[in-house]
């Protein structure tokens, strides 16, 4: 039998009941195992649970989605949406989008005034914010390449939201710091609110949310979208401005598309195709960089930098214009990614200055952003892998708890451009592409991804974190291939990003300040964050053993089979 090292383990919580002693493992290293990496211990170890009771990728992965609307209720969700990649180890590749949906009532105008001015606060907070859920039809979805039933991979979640387990410090804070919307936004007694401040340790129960899943567990995908779950989301609309009807949400389809597949280095990268616009970033960001051979400057050095910076400055601009759900526009991927038009787009770059945005698209005041969403990466002793990211869009999305189910819905509405070159949530502009339509898909940043090598899956990463998330995959992906990082450096690397608009350059605080200072001297525009994703990266070395880091700015956590 084969040791598995466990080579960093941060925090032990013991205390005295049942889901409240668990460890968060931030870095494994092991051959013949399966690994799980996601937001929360408890999640990883409940899709690991699944792996040793013979379950594949697949199986694991709908698990940990399960477990995360549980234990990780700022993101994890039934009442949200996301996106999975998959690579079967015969080589067969394949993705789910569970996007959310406008509903059927939905108008292209229904977050502005009649003076013509956008009301973000509607497509943000309430009910009116809310699209169609996606997330339970996307694990059925899965169901058909998995190997265990539904009625085993839901258990775990159950038992954890009926039994309760003991919160971290991180969501306490963030519980504590969210009561004052939860009371705003919901009438009836929640789970998430109480009269005390909430503590590292305190047991957080959900009875409701217990029973909608074992709703699910007997009536299957019917158990949340037809029936009492259905009716109690319905009602729920009912009690503001909501406009999700029973039709909405028996009518919800996945939509299984073709993976976007590209070549980068040798390298089979495969991501998200619309309507998630991580892909086609990826692809586009990964490509311009690599016309500066950018594997012969430094890490984090100025011209490397640059570089990066310009080749995300172009991606997201043609993100603006170009991009929505493909089965209301004219897709545009190849022409978006090839050489020839990428090559046209890069030749304004120059190390003497940075390109002005106004070059490449109309400025715009911009917010400040956030940090969103939650990411899986599963690999399998047998070879199959997965990447999935999911998300109820803001933290706790609408704010709104279904009452009598439990769960919170997602604000997803936002995503969409409720007026063409307004904002949304995260900085991004959009245009008529991504306007709003019945039953159309908003328009994602979500890139989970997976990089062959040889024919076998090589690296699985994802991160959450709104407009981020495509920019700290493709750091990723560079600090691996061009730069030779391991993982864990890798992961917890300090990031950088930015989105075309608005012009200024994000900065994690611990990144290098003279390598920040020179690019001001060529014109940049530097702003310090906190924080900027919170990466999942599982990589095969070449001595076959299976390299598993989970983010060390969160709880996140890895779990082995």
């Amino acid at each position: 039998m084969k040791k598995i090292i466990i080579l960093l383990i941060l925090i032990t919580n013991t205390v005295s009941a049942q889901y409240t002693d668990f460890n968060i493992v931030k870095e494994v290293k092991v051959r013949n195992k399966g690994v799980v990496v996601s937001a929360h211990p408890l999640a990883s170890e409940a899709g690991a649970k699944i792996l040793r009771m013979g379950g594949n990728a697949y199986d694991a992965v709908i698990a940990t989605q399960y477990a995360l609307a549980v234990v990780y209720p700022q993101a994890g969700n039934i009442g949200g949406g996301g996106f999975l990649v998959g690579v079967k180890n015969n080589g067969e590749r394949f993705t789910i989008d569970y996007r959310e949906t406008a509903p059927h009532k939905a108008s292209h105008d229904m977050y502005t005034d009649k003076s013509g001015k956008a009301d973000t606060d509607l497509s943000q907070n309430g009910r009116l914010a809310v699209g169609v859920p996606g997330s339970v039809a996307g694990f059925f979805a899965t169901l058909k390449y998995c190997k265990l039933p539904m009625d085993k991979l839901i258990q775990p979640a159950i038992d954890l939201a009926e039994k309760g387990f003991a919160i971290t410090r991180q969501e306490a804070d963030l519980l504590n710091a969210h009561k004052e919307y939860f009371q705003k936004h919901n009438k009836s007694n929640i789970a998430f609110v109480k009269d005390i401040p909430w503590k590292t340790g305190d047991l957080l129960i959900q009875k409701e949310l217990a029973e909608t899943l074992k709703l699910i567990q007997k009536y299957g995908q019917k158990g949340f979208y037809e029936g009492k779950t259905a009716g109690l989301i319905v009602s729920e609309m009912k009690k503001g401005n909501g406009i999700i009807t029973l039709e909405d949400l028996k009518n919800y389809k996945v939509a299984e598309r073709k993976a976007l597949e590209f070549d980068y280095k040798g390298n089979n990268i495969v991501s998200m195709p619309l309507p998630s616009s991580g892909g086609i970033l990826l692809a586009q960001m990964l490509k311009m960089a690599s016309y500066e051979n950018l594997e012969k400057y430094q890490l984090n050095s100025t011209k490397a930098v640059q570089i990066m910076v310009e080749a995300e400055r172009r991606a997201y601009a043609d993100r603006a214009e170009y991009m929505g759900d493909p089965d209301f526009i004219q897709d545009k991927t190849s022409y978006l990614i090839s050489d020839e038009y990428l090559k046209s787009r890069w030749k304004s770059f120059s190390f003497q200055k940075a390109t002005a945005s106004a070059e490449v698209g109309k400025i715009i005041k911009q917010p400040a952003e956030s940090t969103q969403t939650t990411h899986i990466s599963v690999i399998d002793k047998e070879g199959n892998a997965a990447a999935v990211t999911t998300t109820l869009n803001g933290l706790y999305g609408s704010k709104v708890v279904v009452s009598g189910a439990g769960f919170f819905l997602n604000n997803e509405m936002d995503d969409f451009s409720i007026k063409p070159g307004v904002p949304n949530m995260f900085g991004a502009v959009g245009g008529e592409a991504n306007s709003i339509q019945p039953n159309k898909r908003m328009l994602s940043s979500m890139t989970p991804t997976i990089i062959m090598k040889g024919g076998k899956p090589y690296m699985v990463v994802g991160t959450p974190g709104g407009t981020t998330i495509p920019t700290s995959v493709y750091q990723s992906v560079v600090d691996v291939i061009d730069f030779k990082l391991t993982a864990n450096i890798a992961v917890n690397s300090p990031k950088f990003h930015h989105q075309w608009l608005p012009e200024t350059v994000a900065f994690e605080k611990n990144f290098p300040e003279t390598t920040i200072t020179e690019l001001e001297k060529l014109g940049y525009k530097a702003e310090r964050k906190g924080q900027i994703g919170r990466t999942e990266l599982i990589l095969m070395d070449d001595d076959g053993s299976i390299h598993a880091v989970a983010d060390g700015r969160g709880d996140d956590s890895v779990a082995v089979e």
